[in-house]
């Protein structure tokens, strides 16, 4: 038995490939990579879908299907049990809800649903809340408010299509300048009159 040869089974750290180190290792001359082509040359890394140059598999197939991934809206949910870490007439948002740490942040928009029982009355302000959310908090004696609704991507297309809209109109409504002879200048109108009295 050699000491480097002993090793607790399923050590952490096994014994790295030691490459480039003669012939006679295996793993000499060309460093196990094999002779030439890109993943011999340095800086080669397996980029995902890479396929060696023939198509890859993601665009053999052919693209079917729609999904709403982007314009779906998605909101930090919390559900009415949660908000009993609050005193009695508290105000409860997104702020005072992260500073409790009762949820983790996903968006700036909050919805309330309406999971477990609520005691303590309070004010909650929430972009959406659902309606047995809304049921319970105004039956422990609290009000729910809806909060100013943020900007989401399909807002902000629908507003950028309304001004296009608007833009179009506006110049439909503007009336057309006649198209007629150009105005004489008055240099050309005075010359003409002298021109015709000289020829009386």
């Amino acid at each position: 038995m050699n000491l480097n040869t002993v090793h607790a089974p399923g050590t952490k750290f096994p014994a790295r490939k030691r490459v480039g180190r003669g012939v006679g290792s295996g793993l000499g001359k060309t460093s196990a990579r094999g002779h030439k082509g890109a993943r011999a040359r340095s800086g080669w890394s397996a980029k995902p879908g890479y396929e060696g140059g023939q198509m890859p598999l993601y665009r053999r197939l052919p693209k079917k299907g729609f999904t709403n991934a982007d314009f779906h809206v998605r909101y930090t949910i919390v559900n009415v049990r949660d908000l009993n870490a609050f005193d009695d007439g508290a105000r409860v948002d997104l702020e005072a809800i992260l500073a409790k740490h009762l949820v983790t942040k996903e968006t700036d928009l909050l919805k309330v649903l309406g999971d477990g029982e609520l005691n303590k009355k309070l004010t909650v302000v929430a972009t959406r809340l659902s309606a047995s959310a809304k049921a319970k908090i105004e039956k422990a004696g609290g009000r729910s408010r809806r909060a100013a609704p943020r900007s989401t991507p399909g807002s902000r297309r629908r507003r950028a299509r309304r001004s296009r809209r608007r833009r179009s109109r506006a110049t439909r409504s503007r009336p057309r300048r006649k198209v007629g002879k150009p105005r004489r200048r008055r240099g050309q109108a005075r010359r003409r009159s002298a021109r015709a009295e000289a020829a009386r």
